[in-house]
């Protein structure tokens, strides 16, 4: 899953919430496939993103802030979880936001976002008027 963020819907939110950054139409696009977990060591998968060929982020789920193990956890605790559930893990540090100087998104970018043994899914930022 590419973890789109329009950060300045985040900003100009009142008490700076994550949801509308996080929701607009073609946000959060998924694929090139939901890989079945079975004997995969989900504390180390590798992720690598790149923007236009500048990579960004190469890290592994060891890296984030939650276990893969504590987000499954919390979220069974509160509703079932069925075969093909997607779990949004957040993202290993390099986002944009946090670089020096920040590197945001423009137009004309292309954003590669490869996990290991799923694939890569390629993104083209297109800005809308």
């Amino acid at each position: 899953m590419n973890d789109v963020s329009g950060r300045r819907a985040q900003l100009e939110t009142p008490l700076r919430q994550f949801t509308l950054g996080k929701s607009f139409d073609t946000f959060a696009p998924m694929g090139p496939c939901i890989a079945a977990a079975d004997g995969t060591d989900l504390e180390s998968i590798g992720i690598r993103t790149t923007v236009s060929g500048e990579v960004m982020q190469d890290s592994s789920t060891k890296n984030l802030i939650f276990s893969i193990v504590e987000l499954i956890l919390y979220c069974s605790g509160g509703m079932t979880l069925e075969p093909g559930d997607v779990i949004a893990t957040g993202t290993p540090g390099g986002v944009g936001d946090s670089r020096k100087p920040p590197r945001y998104l423009r137009d004309g970018d292309v954003v590669e976002v490869s996990v290991d043994g799923v694939g890569t899914l390629r993104n083209p930022v297109a800005f809308e008027p």
